[in-house]
């Protein structure tokens, strides 16, 4: 069984990591640069930046900051936010970045999902949904940080995505988004159920139950949180310890692998 994956993640605001209730309500989290370097040491799975107001803003994604994290992490990373050409992926991929996200640009031109998929590989590209449930109890997909309703029905969107060649769909809540009482199972459940690739929960993740309902009832891959995280309400190790003492198959960090050989010893 494939291990599930905690991942960390940073909005990126003017050079600043911050974090918000439901995508408002922006406040300062800390240094991009230092807060990558403290997952790195507490053995996160992978971490995931995204610049929040790049494409509400129409500007595009700077390289620097990938390049900069390529010099220190030993995790894989994903960047997104403002990108939207094949040949600004490959600069970012160039530049050190294991994953783009895309969210705004794939809905504008799906294609680019495709043709991204076909020329880096699918395990390179990575859709993002913000997804708001309806009053008849679907799910609309947002873009532009939260700002933009689409129209788009998320399950349909998913499937979309997934059959043009993502790799894996990073999915969150806005409804869930930075209120730590848990993801929104029922629509993590229903995209991971139709379809082939993986699923990353965001949106919602407080206590250690909230992960494991995730990775369980909600069927991901993998968890993404930020909150829980940057203001250290919990770290990845604890969190890995908890899941794994839950029966959950997770990666485990150097002082849990010595204590599982521990065990198998005696």
């Amino acid at each position: 069984m494939l291990a599930k994956r905690i991942i960390p993640c940073l909005d990126i605001k003017e050079g600043r990591v911050v974090k918000g209730v439901s995508f408002v309500g922006l406040r300062d989290a800390g240094d991009p640069l230092e807060l990558a370097m403290r997952y790195n040491e507490q053995s996160a799975d992978e971490l995931v930046f995204l610049d929040i107001t790049a494409s509400h803003e129409k500007r595009g994604l700077t390289l620097e900051l990938a390049a900069r994290l390529a010099r220190v992490l030993f995790i894989p990373f994903t960047i997104g936010g403002g990108i939207t050409t094949l040949e600004e992926i490959h600069r970012i991929v160039t530049a050190g970045a294991d994953k783009v996200s895309l969210n705004t640009a794939a809905v504008q031109n799906p294609e680019l999902i495709s043709q991204g998929a076909e020329r880096f590989g699918r395990q390179c590209i990575v859709v993002a949904m913000d997804v708001k449930r309806r009053g008849d109890g679907g799910w609309e997909v947002y873009t532009h940080g939260g700002r933009t309703p689409t129209g788009i029905d998320a399950l349909a969107w998913a499937e979309e995505v997934a059959r043009r060649g993502a790799g894996e769909i990073l999915l969150t809540s806005m409804d869930q988004d930075g209120r730590q009482t848990g993801f929104d199972l029922e629509v993590t459940a229903a995209i991971s159920g139709r379809v082939p690739i993986p699923v990353i929960a965001s949106g919602g993740g407080g206590t250690v139950e909230h992960f494991y309902d995730a990775l369980t009832a909600g069927r991901a891959d993998a968890v993404l949180a930020a909150s829980v995280f940057h203001y250290g309400q919990m770290t990845v190790p604890q969190l890995k310890r908890a899941l794994h003492e839950r029966g959950v198959p997770v990666r485990l960090t150097p002082e849990l692998e010595a204590q599982a050989a521990a065990v198998e010893a005696h």
